[in-house]
């Protein structure tokens, strides 16, 4: 972004929504020292430089090892052969993450004598693999600026990792939780002191007392329209905002919203928070360990300035000595820490877990992303995150298990052990997916060795998709050269450039009923979810309620809300440019010519869509004028006649059954809008609408006619000047305008037609057969298929405009173009920082999944890196349906029963009383009910071979069949059983077909 007002939307959108275009080019202005090019340096490097900072100076004085392969993923074998140093090696890889960042490097001794004046020209320092000595010194020079310069400090050692932010003695924050704020509607306001406020239809306010909230479009106490008042929050519906007493009553209407304030952050310098640590805590089941990590991280930092070094793996020495530091330093902070945590991390304190760097890496990136921008509420101001669960049943294995042996995969030995390392190297993994997750998957999986060919392991990946210019900003495995290739086979590649080891097959596998780590992100929210048969509830035990719709009748007369408008705009293209065409080409390749649809319509045959396919037909456009025409007639129809057709069905003063408006809030009545060709709104509208039916309908355009039609107002005016727009008559048998809100839109297809209109369409088929206008060119048309990233398509012009003008027409604030194309493209916010945190969480979880590890090591996480809050939990383990004592199961479990064809309903029976212990009651197929005592008839059924109850077709192998149990108390309901598959042959396990 080197021009700080110009964002480059086609590369930087899906971050735009998260941060904001203030807080872009604040970043795009900003200067960044970034100090270790470890695991955790590299995590933060691409991630800041992904954001778009303006520059980022990479320092690191330390050369390449072969320990360094399975920690950074950006450092490559040549590399290390060559002797190069870390950020030489990893500086021209870091710079084309992005070329509006400006990438340099230093390699100058930082230490305790270094002149700190040259960290002037930087807004925020960053320091990794620094130690604290040094680390309080720079903090104190960055604390003492005016304004002072952001300092974050943070380390990972093994299973351990902390953060450490300090941004200054008032750091003002503009948008503390970077919530949208919604805007509802208002049922009542009560005269008095003081007046309270009633949210429409119960809906929930989500305000706190304390917060501010501004009127708009009230009717009656309009006193209140344009005002700000502080809320005291008297229910989730209602709230108190002051005297009203002195007002007009409230009539009807009104809106009201949240009104964002700043707020100040105090942070004290690193040598006062050693001592009085503000800490986060992410897991509440073991709320102790932050204050305990940081006494152990606080030894590590005494030890490594005593020794000049960490702990040495397995030493028992070292770690007596570790304890010794801790305990010096409980006593100042008044905990206690247990030998076996001090002797857990001093095993693994060399060593490193790449997805705790990954997720420590995202966190602390988003920290430095507030530091520049003054965007969301910054950590105060110590983060420790913990991957003892990880490593906990492996405390006992010989230290030989942890020692080094010269590979790439020493870093992560020294924490998990030799085995660990061989059932990851072995381990096989079906990822879907290859965006923003999936590429910082693979990398965590390259950098843990995890599917090595050589160990018959593997990582198959699945994604149909292809890289756009969008993805580049997140998906840091792909460049430039990539857009328009597969993501699947462009990620591998890209994958097996960090480890050349691995075996990647970039190709649709069968999925298996294995544990599944499932993760998402919406901007800086994210969250891991781990599903392991027969442990834990499975992925459909809890889902998401269901999304909103938009009752019919708001979006086609009633919008209330520019989401309302922008939705009917994106339905209209949908209708006009996408559906109707394709329902032309399904219905010509079904009829064999147009004579035969004549004669089949002229005996009476009643033809599904025949109707609206003739309809375009015979109106089809030849010419870009025709579409010019067409696109103008088509504003009439949306923006003029529907407002004046919904006014004369109901005027302005109709009134309810009960007395009320028919035109109150939410309703808003609409005013219809004249044709304006200087209006640029009204411009953009017609010429994006032809352009769009001229796509439809195969006519050709040059880029030069595109060009003037696009930016000439006259070349538009003179084709329309031609065109007579038929003047409105108010239609007095209008179709009925569904007001019901609970009634949904209708299928245009199955719609009834007049016999008038059926006439009507046979004669305008015969003329079109007679004038020869029934060619095979014309019997086909090219639906479009919206695409929101490209700006030059005319997609989102069209949107843009449509949804704009009907705006207007219901006098609703009118959303930008960014916020349309969000709400028209369903676009998910989207930053780096968040993905790189979900996915070092989910690995994590993927190593327990490797080592079989305990129900109770899983862990399941929510974070917002915006507020900040993480939240670590337990994951749930699957629940249990008790049949008998001594039967149960769970959603999990399928019972099998191997049947022959002489095998009958009474042989199923007792076959699953001898092999489950208990005899159904009923058996069900389907909706197909095989087996009820109380059904007539049912008895003698007992006797029928399950060949001839079931029915099965030619070469079907099974089937799953319901089955329920007896109560054990008479008068109960009878009890669920779990999936019987019933296989009609022994045989026909082999080659299953369902």
């Amino acid at each position: 972004m080197a021009d700080s007002m110009d964002i480059d939307d086609s590369l930087y959108s899906r971050q735009r929504y998260v941060l904001g275009d203030s807080a872009m080019q604040q970043m795009a202005q900003s200067a960044v020292f970034l100090s270790g090019m470890g695991a955790l340096g590299v995590e933060i490097a691409k991630n800041i430089v992904l954001a778009g900072v303006k520059a980022v100076t990479l320092h690191d004085c330390k050369r390449c090892e072969v320990w360094d392969l399975g920690t950074n993923f950006f450092i490559r074998e040549e590399d290390v052969h060559s002797q190069k140093k870390r950020v030489e090696a990893v500086h021209s890889r870091v710079a084309e993450l992005n070329p509006y960042v400006q990438v340099s490097v230093s390699t100058d001794v930082l230490d305790d004598s270094t002149d700190l004046s040259f960290l002037k020209r930087y807004q925020c320092v960053v320091l990794t693999e620094t130690k604290l000595s040094l680390q309080k010194r720079i903090n104190h020079f960055c604390h003492s600026q005016q304004p002072p310069i952001k300092f974050i400090g943070c380390d990972v050692f093994g299973i351990c990792s902390r953060v450490f932010c300090d941004f200054g003695e008032a750091f003002e924050v503009s948008d503390p939780t970077g919530e949208e704020p919604k805007e509802l509607f208002i049922q009542n306001i009560s005269q008095g002191n003081p007046g309270v406020v009633m949210c429409m239809d119960s809906r929930t306010h989500g305000l706190q007392t304390g917060q501010s909230v501004c009127f708009k479009e009230i009717n009656g106490m309009t006193e209140l329209n344009g005002t700000t008042h502080q809320v005291t929050v008297l229910s989730p519906y209602s709230f108190a905002i002051g005297d009203t007493s002195s007002f007009q009553a409230f009539a009807h209407g009104g809106i009201f919203r949240l009104v964002k304030t700043p707020k100040t952050f105090n942070f004290e310098m690193m040598e006062q928070q050693l001592c009085d640590p503000r800490l986060l805590t992410p897991d509440f089941s073991k709320p102790e360990v932050p204050l305990q990590l940081h006494t152990i991280m606080l030894a590590l930092d005494a030890f490594q300035e005593q020794h000049a070094r960490l702990p040495s793996i397995g030493c028992l020495q070292d770690a007596e000595l570790l304890l010794k530091f801790t305990e010096e330093i409980s006593r100042t902070l008044k905990n206690t820490v247990s030998f076996e945590l001090v002797r857990c991390v001093s095993r693994c304190a060399r060593g490193c877990l790449p997805p705790l760097a990954a997720a420590v890496g995202g966190i602390a990136s988003q920290e430095v992303l507030k530091a520049l921008t003054g965007k969301f509420s910054p950590l105060q101001q110590w983060f420790y995150l913990d991957a003892i669960e990880v490593v906990q049943p492996l405390q006992y294995l010989p230290a030989e298990e942890f020692a080094p042996r010269g590979d790439r995969y020493d870093a992560l030995r020294a924490c998990i052990g030799e085995s660990m390392c061989l059932k990851l190297h072995k381990f096989r993994v079906f990822m879907v997916g290859c965006g923003a997750i999936g590429c910082e998957m693979l990398k965590n999986l390259a950098l843990l060795g995890v599917g090595l060919s050589r160990h018959s392991g593997e990582i198959c990946i699945t994604d149909p998709d292809l890289i756009e210019k969008s993805n580049l900003n997140r998906q840091f495995l792909f460049r430039p050269q990539h857009i328009q290739r597969p993501k699947s086979t462009t990620a591998a590649a890209a994958t097996l450039e960090i480890n050349p080891e691995m075996q990647i097959d970039a190709h649709l596998n069968k999925v298996r009923n294995n544990s599944l780590l499932d993760s998402g992100t919406m901007g800086t929210k994210g969250h891991t979810e781990i599903i392991v048969p027969y442990l834990t509830e499975s992925y459909n035990s809890h889902r998401d309620p269901p999304e909103e719709e938009i009752p019919f009748c708001t979006l086609k007369s009633f919008p209330a809300v520019i989401e309302h408008t922008i939705q009917w705009a994106r339905d209209k293209f949908e209708s006009a440019f996408s559906h109707k065409p394709s329902m032309y080409n399904m219905f010509w390749q079904s009829h064999s010519s147009a004579q035969d649809v004549l004669q089949r319509m002229m005996a009476g045959e009643s033809m599904e869509g025949s109707f609206q396919v003739i309809k375009l037909l015979s109106r089809r456009p030849t010419h870009l004028d025709h579409c010019l025409a067409l696109a103008r007639l088509k504003f009439d129809k949306y923006f003029k006649r529907k407002a004046l057709q919904l006014l004369h069905s109901f005027p302005l003063d109709t009134r309810l059954k009960d007395g009320s408006l028919f035109w109150q809030s939410p309703k808003r009545p609409p005013s219809p809008i004249e044709f304006d060709l200087n209006d640029p709104l009204h411009f953009s509208f017609v010429v994006s609408a032809a352009r769009l039916f001229a796509d439809i309908y195969n006519i050709p355009y040059s880029e030069e006619v595109k060009r003037i039609f696009n930016t000439s107002i006259w070349a538009v005016s003179s084709v329309l000047a031609k065109l007579e727009v038929p003047e409105y008559r108010p239609a007095e048998k209008v179709s009925h305008i569904e007001t019901d809100e609970t009634v949904k839109k209708p299928d245009q297809l199955k719609m009834t037609v007049s016999s008038e209109e059926e006439r009507e369409a046979i004669s305008q088929l015969q003329e079109a057969i007679s004038s020869n206008s029934v060619t095979p060119g014309r019997l086909c048309m090219t639906p479009l298929f919206f695409e929101k990233d490209d700006d030059t398509n005319g997609h989102m012009d069209f949107v843009a405009s449509a949804s704009a003008l009907r705006a207007q027409m219901y006098a609703i604030e009118a959303a930008d173009r960014l916020q349309t194309k969000r709400i028209a493209g369903k676009i998910i916010p989207a930053i780096a920082t968040s993905t790189a945190a979900v996915a070092g969480l989910v690995s994590m979880e993927l190593i327990k999944v490797a080592g079989d590890y305990g129900f109770e090591l899983f862990k399941n996480c929510f974070f917002n890196l915006a507020i900040p809050v993480m939240v670590l939990t337990e994951t749930a383990q699957v629940k249990r349906t008790q049949i008998r004592d001594d039967i149960s199961f769970s959603i999990w479990d399928r019972w099998t029963i191997f049947g022959h064809e002489d095998f009958t309903l009474s042989d199923f029976m007792s076959a699953v009383k001898e092999e489950y212990g208990i005899e159904p009651t009923m058996v069900v197929h389907g909706v197909k009910m095989l087996y009820v005592p109380v059904m007539p008839g049912h008895n003698k059924r007992l006797k029928l071979t399950m060949h001839k109850l079931i029915k099965p077709s030619a070469g079907r192998k099974y089937v799953d069949l319901t089955v329920s149990f007896a109560p054990e108390v008479d008068g109960d309901e009878d009890l669920p059983g779990p999936p019987v598959r019933y296989y009609f042959s022994r045989e026909s396990k082999s080659g299953e077909k369902a």
